[in-house]
């Protein structure tokens, strides 16, 4: 049965000012557009939760990513191991520290190029995520690619 998007969506996402990387122009901007985005349009459901709107705290916590969720008679943190996620990460950070640089002074050519693989790994650490948050929430494509987003945010390095 399909989710009521009224019902179960996050109204606020709050990043850990403790866990956050230092961010470059180019990462912060990013952040602030996933999170901007996010809040816009997402379809989020913890199990168990009856209706929301929820709230949602990312943090890291002894090398964990930590989701803390409340709402309307709800409240839960759900720790995940970020190992299944670190290469995929990485590789992201990667690929989007040398598309900000292309975009500065590389043919349209290759940023396209890089834009794409950029787009690939992305839509790989999302679905990722969402097979991590099976049977806790469940979301659909397009939050699971903001919230991965935000994810790698908490791990970049300037």
């Amino acid at each position: 049965m399909p989710l009521d998007p009224a019902n179960h969506r996050l109204q606020t996402v709050e990043l850990d000012d403790e866990s956050l990387a230092a961010a470059s122009r180019d990462q912060e901007q990013e952040r602030q557009i996933a999170i901007f985005d996010l809040l816009e349009e997402n379809v989020f459901a913890p199990e168990g939760a009856e209706n929301g709107p929820y709230d949602l705290r990312i943090a890291l916590i002894d090398n964990r990513l930590a989701l803390d969720i409340t709402g309307p008679s709800y409240q839960r943190r759900h720790l995940l191991s970020l190992s299944p996620l670190r290469g995929v990460v990485r590789d992201y950070r990667m690929v989007c520290e040398s598309y900000y640089d292309a975009i500065r002074n590389a043919t349209p050519q290759k940023i396209e190029a890089l834009d794409m693989g950029r787009r690939g790994l992305h839509n790989e650490g999302s679905s990722l995520l969402q097979r991590r948050l099976s049977g806790k929430v469940e979301i659909d494509q397009d939050t699971a690619r903001r919230l991965f987003t935000l994810i790698c945010a908490l791990q970049w390095r300037s």
